[in-house]
């Protein structure tokens, strides 16, 4: 598969910007109750994770998180349209890493220091970040039903 179908242009979900489509910032950062995170929150924790291995993929030493709430940052609150948009834009900087066949088979460098990553190429961690973003859109368009705003008016799969 393509990194822009497995990140972008999806067909087994559907696309992340089809997914964050038409909401608005308050619905984006409503908390329903009993649920952990709000759209915003999940999005902010999506866009951390995949831009943490676009820098890895860049060839920049940086740790992982020592504990998984770090990996959750705060989204300014107000500030939904740049997060949505800083998210989609760091989506076409991962998928850009495996643009060739020969980039996909590179191994990460520096080596992730985690031990089930360790022996990521390229094509693992793009599959890595698209299994993370795919579980995580799940749950956003679960939330938007839950709210009764889905599908976007570009549509949607309801089924």
């Amino acid at each position: 598969m393509k990194p822009r179908e497995l990140l972008l242009d999806t067909i087994a979900f559907i696309p992340p910007a089809q997914a964050l489509d038409d909401l608005t910032p308050e619905e984006a950062e409503r908390h329903l109750a009993g649920i952990t995170h709000s759209i915003a929150e999940i999005v902010a924790h999506i866009a951390f994770w995949q831009n943490w291995f676009c820098r890895r993929l860049d060839g920049i030493h940086e740790p992982m998180v020592s504990s998984a709430a770090l990996g959750w940052p705060e989204p300014a609150p107000g500030s939904w349209e740049d997060l949505k948009a800083h998210f989609l834009v760091g989506l076409e900087r991962v998928a850009a890493h495996g643009s060739s066949e020969s980039q996909l088979d590179r191994p990460v460098a520096p080596t992730i220091e985690f031990p089930p990553l360790m022996h990521y190429t390229t094509r693992d961690a793009l599959v890595h970040v698209a299994h993370h973003n795919a579980y995580h859109l799940g749950q956003i368009v679960s939330l938007r039903q839950a709210m009764g705003i889905w599908p976007p008016a570009s549509g949607g799969w309801t089924w």
